[in-house]
C-alpha cells in the first residue's frame, strides 16, 4: 500500500510520466551483484575476470551497463545460497545503487571515506577501485549495521579498510582536510525502495521527508569539511523526494561557496536522460503543514523557482532504466588536489605491544605460506595485504593497518585493518579475514572442493570430515578460491570455519 499523499506528489512530478511509473509497483524487480576483482583463485584469476565472461555454475549474468563488473542475474538463481557468496566472489547489490561509486573516480592509492556505509555495497566497491592501496575509512552511526558493514568488508577479503561507528560531527576534527574522495550515501525517506521494500511505506510519513533533509544537510556540511581541496564529494540517495536530492544539493552549495557542481557523463554509463529537476516542485502542498513557510524556507536556500545546473545530477526512475529509484550529484571543493599527502603528523605511526604476536605469525607464515609476505611495503603478493604498513594487537587479535591510517585513539573502532589472527596459548591461529584475503596461491597447502561437494557441505555447517596429508594448517577453497582455515591431523581435518557463519 503506497501513501497517497507520495502518490499524489508523484503524479504531479511525473505528469504524463506516472501511469508507466506507477506499473513497475507491480513488475519483479530486477537483481544484480557486482563480481569482486580482488578475489583470486589458484590459477591468479580473479572472480570478475573468471566469471564476468563465462557465469559457470552459480548464475546466468547479464551486464549492468553503469556498473563496472555490475552484472544482473534471475531470480531462480539464488547466488545468495552458493558457496561462492560466503567465500566473497560476489556482493549482491541494487543495479541502482551501483552507479553513485562510478562517479567517484576513485584511483588506488587515494584516501576515500564513505560516511554512511552500512551495510557495505558502496564501500566493498570503493574498495574494488582502490586495488588494495590507499586508505578506504567505513563509518556507521549505528552498531548493529556497523557489525553488518564490518563482516561484509572481511567477506569480501579487503585488506585496506577500516570500520568505525561513530556520528559524522566526531570525525571532522580528525580528518579536516584528509580525504581525496567522500561518499555520502545519506539516509532518507526511501522511496525509491518502495518496491524492494514495503516496510519503507509503512515507515514513510511527511514529517520523515523533513527530518531526512534536516539531518542531509548536517551529513553534507561534516563530509565537505573533511574533504581535500580539489577533492570530490558524491552525495546519493533512494528515494524520489526533491527536498533530499536536488533541495539538499542546492541548499549545500548555497551554504558552502567553495563547491562546485560538476557535470555527470551520463552518456558513458548508458544513463542518458536521467537528468535531475531543474524547476522547483512545490511538493510542500503534499506533505501537509505550512506550505507557504516550507516554500520560502527552499527559496531561501538555493532552490527557487529554477534550480540551474541541477540537469547535471543523477535521477534514475524504474520506469526508465532497469532498476530501483536513486539520485546522485557529484560536488567538487575548489583548489587542486596536493602533490603530495598532507597530514602526515596524524599517520599513525606506534606499533602496540604486538612483538609477541607478530612472533607467531611469521612463525605462522614460514610453516604455511609458499611466499614471504612482507607487510612493511607493496608487494603485490596478495590485493589484501597491499600497501600494509603497521600492525597492532587489540586483546590477543593481530591486526595489519593500511597505509596512511590515522591515529584512531578515542574513536570507537569496529575493524581497525586487515585482521591476521590470534594468539591463543602462545600460538598463532589464522583469522577468517586472513583465509578470504590470501591469495589461494600463497598457501602451502590446500584443499580443494567443488561447488557442489557434499563435504563441502560439511564444512560450511561446522562439521569435520576425513583426510590424507601433511598435517597442518590448510586454506579450504571452492572451485579455486579460498573460504576457510582448516587443520588437518591424524587423517581428520579439523573445522576452522567460524561458528558465527556456519549452515545449519
Amino acid at each position: 500500500m503506497l501513501p497517497e499523499q507520495f502518490l499524489e506528489r508523484m503524479r504531479c512530478m511525473l505528469g504524463e510520466e506516472y501511469d508507466i511509473f506507477l506499473e513497475t509497483f507491480g513488475q519483479e524487480r530486477r537483481q544484480a551483484l557486482r563480481l569482486n576483482p580482488l578475489k583470486y583463485d589458484a590459477e591468479g584469476r580473479s572472480a570478475a575476470q573468471r566469471y564476468g565472461t563465462d557465469s559457470g555454475s552459480f548464475a546466468v549474468l547479464e551486464k549492468v551497463p553503469w556498473a563496472e563488473d555490475g552484472y544482473y542475474y534471475r531470480g531462480q538463481d539464488q547466488p545468495g545460497k552458493h558457496p561462492f557468496h560466503e567465500a566473497g566472489l560476489y556482493y549482491i547489490q541494487e543495479p541502482s545503487a551501483m552507479a553513485p561509486v562510478e562517479l567517484m573516480e576513485v584511483q588506488p592509492g587515494e584516501r576515500v571515506l564513505d560516511l554512511c556505509a552500512a551495510p557495505g555495497g558502496k564501500s566493498t566497491q570503493i574498495a574494488a577501485k582502490l586495488k588494495g592501496r590507499g586508505l578506504l575509512v567505513c563509518n556507521e552511526i549505528h552498531p548493529a549495521r556497523a557489525k553488518i558493514l564490518s563482516e561484509n568488508i572481511e567477506r569480501m577479503g579487503i585488506g585496506n579498510a577500516c570500520v568505525i561507528n561513530e556520528a559524522p560531527e566526531r570525525l571532522v576534527g580528525l580528518f579536516s582536510g584528509f580525504f581525496d574522495k567522500v561518499l555520502v550515501d545519506a539516509p532518507c525517506s526511501g522511496e525509491g525502495m518502495f518496491r524492494k521494500n514495503q516496510e519503507a511505506c509503512g515507515e514513510w510519513s511527511p514529517e520523515n521527508v523533513r527530518l531526512c533533509a534536516q539531518r542531509q544537510d548536517g551529513i553534507l556540511d561534516c563530509a565537505a569539511r573533511m574533504l581535500k581541496p580539489g577533492g570530490r564529494l558524491v552525495y546519493s540517495t533512494c528515494t524520489f523526494s526533491l527536498r533530499e536530492n536536488e533541495g539538499s544539493v542546492s541548499r549545500f552549495l548555497e551554504r558552502n561557496e567553495d563547491f562546485q557542481l560538476m557535470a555527470i557523463d551520463k552518456g558513458r554509463l548508458g544513463l542518458e536522460g536521467c537528468d535531475g529537476i531543474t524547476a522547483y516542485f512545490d511538493e510542500e502542498k503534499f506533505l501537509g503543514g505550512d506550505a507557504a513557510g516550507e516554500v520560502q524556507e527552499i527559496e531561501g536556500n538555493g532552490a527557487g523557482a529554477h534550480m540551474p545546473g541541477m540537469e547535471n545530477t543523477l535521477r534514475l526512475w524504474p520506469h526508465r532504466i532497469r532498476g530501483e529509484g536513486h539520485y546522485a550529484a557529484v560536488l567538487r571543493k575548489k583548489g587542486n588536489l596536493p602533490e603530495t599527502c598532507g597530514n602526515n603528523d596524524r599517520i599513525f605511526t606506534v606499533e602496540r605491544n604486538a612483538e609477541a604476536a607478530w612472533k607467531e605469525f611469521c612463525a605462522f607464515c614460514r610453516e604455511n605460506l609458499t611466499c614471504r609476505i612482507d607487510l612493511s611495503r607493496k608487494t603485490g603478493e596478495s590485493p589484501g595485504m597491499e600497501g600494509a604498513a603497521r600492525y597492532i594487537v587489540f586483546g590477543d587479535n593481530l591486526y595489519v593497518l593500511p597505509e596512511e591510517m590515522p591515529s584512531l585513539k578515542g574513536l570507537k573502532v569496529v575493524r581497525p585493518g586487515l585482521h591476521l589472527g590470534t594468539l591463543k596459548k602462545n600460538r598463532f591461529q589464522p583469522s577468517h579475514a586472513l583465509a578470504l584475503a590470501l591469495r589461494p596461491g600463497s598457501a602451502a597447502r590446500r584443499w580443494e572442493f567443488s561447488d557442489c561437494s557434499p563435504d563441502l557441505v560439511t564444512y560450511l555447517g561446522g562439521g569435520t570430515f576425513s583426510g590424507e596429508g601433511e598435517k597442518g594448517w590448510y586454506l579450504v577453497c571452492v572451485e579455486g578460491f579460498g573460504i576457510g582455515w582448516g587443520k588437518l591431523a591424524g587423517g581428520v581435518m579439523k573445522n576452522h570455519y567460524p561458528k558465527g557463519l556456519r549452515k545449519g
